[in-house]
């Protein structure tokens, strides 16, 4: 079943699991689990345990450290992924545990064939009109963000902080009125101000993780 999302020279990535789970989380799994096969084919799983770096996974994902950690957050709430740092030198470990992802995955393949199965029972004969699809909506926004002249860093950043939510809404969907031109000149504005006064003895991760709580906190 875990084949299903491994791949050397690709990234293939499940739909139903992204709905599910997330885009992001779903193409952190689908590389975890392809290098799961590289120390299996070796002989190098020590109980099930093998280890990936944080830039090689950004290398063959592109997702950001903060990115990886949020991901990898949410699939150890799942408990599809289980984390551990240990060796000489100690690096960070993974374990995927094939039974929780095999019951994760049918139950997502499942809900989604029932709602599938009462769609056709409320769409209008006439015109058919797909809505709360947050994948392609979170995916317009982002790419409208990145049209944008910013720097990855801020535009990561921003897509991160308006695009959580719940099942049905996106952060930036709960807003009264929300042009995305203007929340970036804002967003720009209030983290060039917060560098101002931000530690140089920190690194740049933990003050990017600063300036996203900030943020958090002012356009609440």
């Amino acid at each position: 079943m875990k084949h299903l999302l491994s791949s050397t020279a690709f990234l293939v990535v499940n739909k139903k699991l992204a709905k599910k789970i997330g885009l992001h989380e779903t193409v952190l799994l689908a590389d975890l689990i392809s290098k799961e096969e590289y120390f299996t084919e070796n002989q190098l799983l020590i109980d099930g345990w093998f280890f990936n770096t944080s830039k090689n996974i950004e290398k063959d994902t592109t997702l950001t450290t903060y990115q990886q950690r949020r991901c990898i957050k949410k699939l150890e709430d799942l408990e599809i992924i289980e984390t551990k740092v240990f060796g000489i030198p100690a690096k960070q470990h993974f374990r995927i545990s094939e039974n929780k992802f095999v019951s994760y995955f049918k139950t997502s393949c499942e809900e989604t064939t029932k709602q599938e199965v009462k769609k056709p029972q409320t769409i209008n004969k006439n015109k058919v009109i797909i809505i709360n699809n947050n994948i392609s909506i979170r995916d317009k926004f982002i790419s409208e963000v990145n049209s944008f002249d910013y720097s990855k860093e801020l535009k990561e950043e921003f897509t991160d902080y308006w695009c959580e939510g719940t099942k049905n809404k996106m952060r930036w969907q709960k807003q009264p009125a929300f042009d995305i031109s203007l929340r970036l000149k804002r967003w720009e504005k209030n983290a060039k101000n917060w560098n101002k006064g931000t530690n140089k003895g920190t690194s740049k991760l933990d003050n990017q993780i600063s300036n996203y709580l900030k943020a958090k906190e002012l356009l609440k």
